[in-house]
This record gives C-alpha cells, structure tokens and sequence, in this order.
C-alpha cells in the first residue's frame, strides 16, 4: 500500500483519532486531523478515557500540559487501547526539559505498549540516555545524528521512532526512512510538531499493521502540505491559515508523486 493508498483510505474510512493533548495545540491538532480527513475526539476525562480509546482508530497521547489526573488519563486509555490492538502515538513534549516531563514520557513508555514515538531530536534522544539540550520543549543541540537517533531509539525502545527536523527520519531499529518534505516555515508557528503526532496517529489507523510505512507516510503527507502552504505565504500567519487549506486539499496522486522518502 502506497502513501496515496493510505490518504485514500483514510478518507473514505475516517477513522476516529482519540487524542488526549495539551490546551495550547488542541484546536491546532484537531483542525488538522479533520483537515486530512480523519475525526478527533479530545477527551482526557478520567471517566471517559476507557470508552473513548476503545472505540477509536489510534490513540494520540501528548504531554505538553501535564497534571497527575492527565497522567492517569493517558495511563487508562493507553492500556485500553492495548488490549483492544489500537495503536498509541506518544509525543514526549519537553522530555529533558523538567524532571516530571522526562519522568512521566518514560513512565508511559514503560507501562504502555507505545507503537510511535514522534518527537524532536532532543526530545527522543533525552528519553534513550542520549546527551541533548532541550529549552522548553525545543530542541537546541543533541550529540547523534538524527538516522542513527531513531535507529537506537527504535531499536531500544521496540517501537518505531520517527525524530522530527529538518530531514525527519523514521525508524523500527532496522530500517531508517528519511522523509525531505516539508518548509522552513513549518517552525515558525507553535503546533506543528503536535499536529505530525496527530497525522501520525491518523495514518496508524489505516495501516497498523505497518507502523514504520505509516509513521512515514505522515511525515510526507505533513510536509508536502507545509510546502504548499509556504508558496503562497507571506509569513506565518499567512503560512498558518493555509496549512489546513494544504491538508485538505492533498490528494493521493500528489502525495506518492512527491513524497520523497528514501
């Protein structure tokens, strides 16, 4: 199945994406989940969470805004969606930056059968004993190189890694993918990084029986739409408002004509 295939059938499918994800990016992550194609559902209600994952797609936990009752929320979902087979995204927004950020990825990591780690260079590599600077949830240095961050992350983890930058690079442990899409611009608004996760997870749900493909696939999908977006911007206001016009108006066709994976 080829990236097209998997935006087709995402499309005619809309599977539900079930995304407990921080107040800041929630309406970024959910306008693009629906922009694609998919339908999200943002609920991190400790009554709720067990019903919602279990009817969902894939699971996207994010832990930009954390609270002991997110944690627990995250914790209850994620072990719902493993006994169901729904896979789980984790994106460890700001591991490295505080104690609890870093503490609480892990946590996850080890209590949840975590499919995809999407996370910047610094975040992933704080979370393999990697050493790396991270400055509120950016990543400022890492001491790896990015291919070789996601081949030891996937392999360490038993999870696909996908480290996201300026070349993303997707990897089981095994096989690294390198994705070239995307545009400067990409970093110049707040989201972005969440809005891969929730593509990510919206990819998953179509294909979960190839983690590492889908992974991938999103990264392109994602970063075609930020270069189409870019050409006609004027700065990132501009570029912001035609993201998710770019996003939805991404057709399978385009996405395996300039998906450059390799």
């Amino acid at each position: 199945m080829t990236a097209g295939d998997s935006l087709r059938r995402l499309r005619e499918t809309k599977p539900l994406i079930h995304q407990i994800t921080n107040y800041v990016v929630m309406n970024e992550t959910a306008n693009a989940t629906l922009a694609l194609g998919a339908l999200p559902v943002m609920a991190h209600a400790r009554e709720e969470v067990e019903e919602m994952a279990a009817i969902a797609g894939a699971l996207v936990l994010n832990i930009g805004t954390l609270s002991p009752h997110w944690v627990d929320a995250m914790l209850l979902a994620g072990r719902v969606a493993n006994e169901r087979g729904i896979p789980v995204v984790l994106d460890p927004v700001g591991a490295g930056a505080t104690t609890y950020r870093t503490e609480t990825a892990k946590r996850i990591l080890d209590e949840i059968d975590v499919t995809v780690l999407r996370g910047n260079a610094g975040e992933v590599a704080t979370l393999v004993g990697v050493d790396a600077e991270v400055r509120g949830v950016e990543s400022i240095a890492t001491g790896s190189d990015p291919a070789d961050l996601a081949r030891e992350a996937g392999r360490r983890l038993g999870l696909v890694a996908s480290v996201t930058g300026v070349v993303d690079q997707v990897s089981d442990g095994e096989t690294v993918i390198s994705i070239a899409n995307g545009h400067s611009l990409m970093a110049t608004i707040t989201g972005t990084g969440c809005m891969s996760s929730a593509l990510t997870g919206c990819f998953l749900a179509v294909n979960h029986g190839a983690p590492l493909a889908a992974a991938a696939e999103a990264l392109a999908a994602f970063g075609i739409a930020g270069e189409n977006a870019a050409a006609g911007a004027r700065g990132p206001g501009s570029f912001h408002v035609a993201l998710y016009d770019e996003l939805a108006a991404l057709d399978s066709d385009t996405l395996d004509a300039r998906a450059r994976m390799s």
